[in-house]
């Protein structure tokens, strides 16, 4: 169910806002809203340049951003200087202004490792919180490591469903033409957890000890690289993905299928039947709890 905050607490929307500055900060970047059609020009060319579409599809027009920025909805860029090296788009959902959903968001190469990204979240964390929004939601494929580390370690949020196919066909540089599985993570911006996370402190999963305490291991790969399933026959499950998928589907694309059917069966499976991911390890685990605790 969407969260509504009504009348966010001063206190928690200057916590938020001090921690978007000190993340902008360490990331040497101003970050702000844009509305000006020059600015959202220059956000379809970042988008464009980050997921080299076919010709005549692109992510985003600034046509569309201009309408929606009209309309009240969220468009952000990260600057250095003059020059935009992120930025990121999102919408209100229904019930009216309920939550914000985050359809799309990307730092430049040359930006990369600096904690743009990071940066980019807590503005918008802190720009809904001012909306008396208390939830963003966003999909991502979960076969890709370093956005499922940033998404649920690192901002804190949590998938509430596995969606199969959930875009149809791409045919961009990143996705390429198979099925566009997604995770759709739901961020509580006033929880503990995310509140601990935009201060820096993240909780952070460790396979190691789970698989000591009895964790199962239901997908995991092989001495050359093929997902391999196990039993999901213990409370907490671990779920693998490989290094780099996106890599992996040019080189080898039916490896690529290969994973992208698994991880559904199994992930996909698990949340199917009630289990919650609970967090991932950097070292390219889901962590799944079979059993909720209150």
């Amino acid at each position: 169910m969407t969260e509504v905050v009504t009348n966010t607490a001063p206190p928690l929307r200057d916590e938020a806002a001090a921690a978007a500055a000190t993340a902008a900060t360490a990331s040497g970047v101003a970050v702000r809203t844009l509305a000006e059609v020059a600015d959202l020009a220059a956000v379809t060319r970042l988008f464009e340049s980050i997921w080299r579409p076919e010709p005549g599809n692109p992510p985003v027009t600034a046509e569309l951003l201009r309408a929606m920025v009209s309309a009240g909805n969220y468009v952000a860029g990260a600057f250095d200087g003059p020059e935009l090296l992120g930025a990121c788009f999102g919408f209100f959902g229904g019930p009216a202004k309920g939550g914000l959903h985050s359809h799309i968001a990307g730092v430049a190469t040359r930006g990369h490792g600096r904690g743009i990204g990071f940066a980019l979240k807590l503005h918008q964390r802190a720009w809904a919180l001012g909306q008396d929004v208390g939830e963003i939601s966003w999909t991502f494929d979960p076969l890709v490591r370093r956005n499922a580390h940033f998404n649920l370690t690192k901002l804190a949020a949590r998938p509430a469903h596995y969606l199969p196919d959930f875009y149809g066909p791409m045919h961009d540089g990143i996705n390429g033409a198979g099925d566009t599985d997604r995770l759709m993570a739901v961020w509580n911006l006033t929880s503990p957890p995310v509140r601990a996370a935009a201060s820096g402190v993240p909780d952070r999963a460790d396979t190691a000890v789970l698989r000591k305490q009895g964790a199962a291991v239901a997908l995991a790969a092989d001495a050359g690289g093929a997902p391999v399933t196990g039993p999901a026959d213990a409370p907490v499950v671990l779920v693998a993905v490989p290094p780099d998928i996106e890599a992996l589907r040019r080189s080898d694309p039916g490896l690529g299928r290969a994973w992208r059917v698994a991880l559904r069966d199994v992930l996909g499976g698990l949340m199917a039947g009630g289990a919650s991911v609970t967090g991932f390890d950097r070292a390219g685990w889901y962590v799944v709890a079979k059993e909720h605790t209150a």
